[in-house]
C-alpha cells in the first residue's frame, strides 16, 4: 500500500484531483483470490474500472475477463491479438466471457466471428443468438437470492429455477450449444449464504437438466460479489472461499470448470482519490468543505453504487463531524455531511480517499464543465525499490 508521504508526493507532482492506482495492490488481491479459490478461474469484471493499464496487468497476472460491451471487449482483445491466429481464437474462450444477458443484434454480428461465451436468460434472446451469432456458446443465467448484497442484480437479470431446464432444451433444440449455467449473488455480498444457496440451486439445475437429456453442460459461472475490505465489519474472503470451496466439491465434479467474475474486490483497495480543499464555510454550526472532486466524477460511486468513501486529512488533529461537498453547482453534490475531519482545515490542503478502485473513476464525468481527475498509475513491478510511474490524463 502506498504511504501517506507518497500519496502527496503524487499530488504535488501532478496536481489535483487525482486518481492513484497500485498495480502492486491489484497483483496482490488477485493472487489471494487464487489461493483461497484455486479451483476458480478468476474473469475481471472490466465494469468496475476499464483502464487499460488494469486489463494488462492483470492480463499479465493470468486473469480472464468478464465485458459487456464491444468497447469493453475491444480492451481486453488488445492484450489477445498479437498471439498467432490459431492460439488467440483459443483464448477467446479462455480469456473473455460476454456477461450481458441482452445484446443489441449488432453486437451479435460482431461476436459471432470470434465463437465467443455469451449469457442470457430468455427465450427472445436465444432467437437472437441464432439469428445473428451462431458460433456463439451459452451460458444460462439464473436468478439467484440477493439478500444483504449492497447492489440488488436480481430485480433485473436471470431465468427463474423454474423454467431455467426449459430455456436451455430451447437453444438446444435451436441448434446452439449450452456449455452451463451462471448466477450474480448481487454487488459487495457480505451475506455470504447467498453463495450457498446460488450454488446449490444451479446444482439441481444440473441435475433436472440431466434427467431430461441434456448432459452437456460443463461450466459454472458463480459471478461476482465478492466483497471488498472497506471496513471491519466484512468478514475475511478466506472465509467466504472455504464456503464457497466446500459446496463446489460437494456438489460439481471436477470436470466442471467454475468461473468468476470479481470486480471489486480485484480493484477496490488498488485506489486512492486525492482532493484539494478549494472553499470552507460554516453552515449550521457545522464546518462545511468544498473539493474539487465529486459524485459527478470519482465520488460517483456515492449515486451509483450505493457506497460511501471516507475521506482523510494528511494533518492530524482534533476532529469534528464535517460537511464535505463537490465542484458542481448541484445540490446533489455532496460527498458527506457527516465526516471525522479537523475543523481548522486551510484552504489549498488536501484531503484523501482510501478503497476507492471500484465503480468510482470508471463513471466520471464532465459536468458542469468539471473534468475528470487524472489518473496515475503506480507500478513497482519492475524493481521493489525503484518505483516506475506511468501518467494518464483525462
Amino acid at each position: 500500500m502506498l504511504s501517506e508521504k507518497q500519496l502527496q508526493k503524487l499530488a504535488f507532482q501532478h496536481g489535483t484531483p487525482i486518481f492513484i492506482v497500485d498495480h502492486d495492490e491489484i497483483r496482490r488481491n488477485y493472487a489471494e483470490f487464487k489461493k483461497h479459490l484455486p479451483r476458480v478461474q478468476a474473469y475481471y469484471a472490466v465494469k468496475a474500472e476499464p483502464l487499460p493499464e488494469i486489463v494488462k496487468t492483470l492480463f499479465d497476472a493470468g486473469a480472464s475477463f468478464d465485458v459487456a460491451s464491444m468497447p469493453e471487449f475491444d480492451i481486453v482483445y488488445e492484450n489477445i491479438k498479437g498471439m498467432p491466429d490459431k492460439r488467440r481464437q483459443d483464448w477467446i474462450w479462455d480469456k473473455i466471457i460476454y456477461a450481458n444477458p441482452i445484446k443489441p443484434n449488432e453486437t451479435l454480428r460482431e461476436l459471432d466471428a470470434y465463437k465467443p461465451l455469451v449469457t442470457y436468460d430468455n427465450a427472445e434472446e436465444i432467437r437472437k443468438i441464432k439469428k445473428y451469432a451462431p458460433n456463439a456458446g451459452l451460458a444460462l443465467r439464473i436468478r439467484v437470492p440477493n439478500t444483504g448484497a449492497m447492489v440488488e442484480l436480481s430485480s433485473k437479470f436471470g431465468a427463474a429455477s423454474g423454467e431455467a431446464v426449459d430455456l436451455i432444451l430451447e437453444a438446444v433444440k435451436s441448434g446452439l450449444v449450452v456449455e452451463g449455467l451462471s448466477f450474480h449473488v448481487g454487488s459487495q455480498t457480505t451475506n455470504f449464504e447467498n453463495f450457498v444457496q446460488a450454488i446449490n440451486l444451479a446444482a439441481d439445475i444440473f441435475r433436472e437438466a440431466g434427467d431430461r437429456g441434456y448432459k452437456k453442460m460443463n461450466l459454472l459461472d458463480i459471478g461476482g460479489g465478492f466483497p471488498a475490505p472497506y471496513d471491519e465489519s466484512v468478514k475475511p474472503f478466506k472465509i467466504l472461499a472455504q464456503r464457497i470451496n466446500a459446496e463446489l466439491d460437494r456438489l460439481f465434479p471436477k470436470e466442471v470448470e467454475i468461473l468468476a467474475e470479481p470486480g471489486r474486490f480485484m480493484i477496490a483497495t488498488a485506489a486512492t482519490s486525492i482532493v484539494k480543499i478549494n472553499g470552507k464555510a460554516v453552515r449550521d454550526g457545522k464546518v462545511c468543505y468544498y473539493v474539487n472532486d465529486g459524485v459527478y466524477h470519482t465520488y460517483s460511486g456515492i449515486i451509483f453504487d450505493h457506497c460511501h468513501y471516507h475521506l482523510k486529512s494528511f494533518r492530524k488533529g482534533p476532529e469534528r463531524i464535517c460537511g464535505v461537498f463537490g465542484p458542481t453547482c448541484d445540490a446533489l453534490d455532496v460527498i458527506s455531511m457527516s465526516e471525522n475531519l479537523p475543523s481548522d482545515l486551510d484552504l489549498g490542503e488536501l484531503l484523501y480517499s482510501p478503497n476507492i478502485g471500484a465503480y468510482s473513476h470508471a463513471s466520471s464525468t464532465s459536468f458542469n464543465g468539471f473534468p475528470p481527475a487524472k489518473v496515475v498509475h503506480v507500478n513497482y513491478k519492475t524493481s521493489p525499490t525503484k518505483k516506475e510511474t506511468l501518467v494518464r490524463s483525462y
